[in-house]
């Protein structure tokens, strides 16, 4: 039998298997063809036992979480795509520590700290991904990071060990950490944080939400900011400065309110959406000698 028949007859009753599924609809840039088989775990059981299977019988795997940085290629994703996200996102707080679920959305995170009167994650509440996602890539805003708060973090390799990183362990860097350098699966996240006033807390946090939606994009599909902070630069400034506020290829457009995104303006499809990040990137470094690193993850078609 092939992986997809050993997949059916044997995993139907342990796992939620789905075939053929657009991808669009779970991505924040609405973009992407279908995954050949689609899996939402309900437990990090359950992505060990998907992390497990592929290996076994050498299928690809991509892992989904709330997909608020990625740009999935228009013809789809063979092989299994593994989504940790709304069935896997329970929030536990015990006194001044939070366990969160790497499904759990960061700006639920964030309230339940909230609620709580727990201070030093109100900066996570405008972010679009989930905590599984945003801890890899160190997530931050308006001068906050996950490295801040994070202490202990529970994942899987590829193989479907699970591994402890504490500490120093998690070599947490801007937009980078172990965990993305070892292309380790989250499972769970231990942050800590401290007490602090429910009032002041709620008011930061409706502050920062309003700087962004002041600021960004919000009223139209995006992946966040489209390019790393270069060292001793903006990425937006420099992006307006070349003359690229509004710049469009098909439906994809270099935001009018922010330069520094790119939006999916009307019907955009991935490969408008490459060609205009390739096209910013060359025209900055030609005017600038700046070379612009994107922030998104692309996923490539295999068909």
């Amino acid at each position: 039998m092939n992986w997809k028949d050993i997949l059916q007859t044997e995993y139907a009753e342990k796992l939620r298997l789905e075939w053929n599924v657009p991808l669009a609809k779970y991505t924040t840039f609405h973009i992407g063809g279908p995954a050949e088989c689609f899996i939402s775990a309900r437990s990090s059981e359950e992505v060990q036992m998907v992390l497990r299977f592929c290996k076994e019988h050498q299928v690809d795997l991509h892992v989904l979480g709330n997909g608020s940085n990625l740009l999935i290629d228009d013809r789809g994703i063979t092989g299994i795509v593994l989504y940790i996200g709304r069935r896997m996102q329970e929030i536990q707080v015990n006194g001044t520590e939070i366990i969160a679920d790497a499904g759990a959305r960061m700006a639920l995170v964030s309230r339940a700290a909230a609620e709580a009167s727990l201070t030093g994650l109100e900066f996570a509440f405008g972010i679009p991904g989930n905590i599984g996602g945003g801890v890899i890539m160190n997530a931050g805003a308006y001068g906050g990071e996950l490295s801040q708060v994070v202490t202990k973090v529970e994942a899987f390799d590829k193989e479907g060990n699970l591994h402890v990183l504490e500490g120093d362990a998690l070599c947490f860097g801007y937009r980078k950490s172990a965990l993305k350098t070892h292309g380790y699966i989250v499972s769970r996240v231990y942050l800590q944080c401290q007490p602090g006033d429910k009032d002041q807390i709620q008011a930061l946090m409706a502050d920062l939400g309003k700087r962004r939606r002041d600021k960004q994009p919000l009223e139209y599909p995006s992946a966040g900011s489209t390019f790393k902070r270069p060292e001793g630069y903006f990425a937006g400034k420099l992006i307006e400065d070349a003359g690229l506020k509004g710049y469009t290829i098909g439906g994809a457009q270099v935001s009018e309110k922010h330069a520094g995104f790119i939006i999916n303006k009307e019907g955009a499809s991935g490969k408008d959406v490459r060609s205009l990040v390739g096209y910013v990137k060359s025209t900055v470094l030609d005017k600038f000698g700046v070379e612009l690193e994107p922030e998104y993850v692309f996923w490539d078609s295999n068909m």
